[in-house]
């Protein structure tokens, strides 16, 4: 970390390859989308290492990356529909391949729920970010967190259901 903030390209590079499974996962569960996941993660990026010299290195680097990557994705739903939305899904060819299609069946199912709900509950559940977190990260009250939540597990939970029965 030190180093990148140094100026060192390729400790930059290594911090930005560790974080990016992370990183990514967030970014497409808020757009719902590939394209728009990868334009948010870059924009994160680029805007996490621009903006170094301003991170509390005595504080975990994650968080403060993951906050940046869900701001992003933010952004990139605020745009609008420059992308289609969750692309057409294929079958899984072999059981070795249910994990992707049950992760698939998650973000689809988390499309379905406005952007405010799924923002909490991807910073929530996906991300393990603190109740009182999510609420400074997205500048509302911690009851609102909790409503959000609350209300958006009870969605996802049916629409799951829903899609175990169909």
């Amino acid at each position: 970390m030190v180093a990148a903030r140094s100026g060192s390209r390729s400790a930059a590079e290594q911090l930005c390859r560790r974080h990016l499974p992370a990183v990514w996962r967030a970014a497409y569960a808020v757009c719902g989308s590939r394209a728009a996941a990868d334009d948010a993660v870059q924009d994160c990026f680029e805007r996490a290492l621009r903006n170094l010299d301003r991170f509390d290195v005595g504080r975990p680097f994650g968080p403060w990356i993951h906050r940046i990557a869900v701001n992003c994705a933010l952004d990139q739903v605020r745009r609008g529909p420059r992308h289609e939305l969750l692309e057409e899904r294929h079958e899984p060819a072999t059981d070795g391949e249910s994990a992707v299609h049950e992760r698939e069946e998650l973000i689809e199912a988390l499309s379905t729920l406005s952007i405010e709900v799924r923002t909490v509950v991807v910073a929530r559940v996906l991300l393990d970010v603190a109740p009182p977190d999510v609420a400074r990260m997205l500048d509302i009250p911690v009851g609102t967190v909790h409503s959000r939540l609350s209300r958006g597990m009870d969605a996802l939970r049916e629409e799951l259901e829903g899609a175990l029965d169909g």
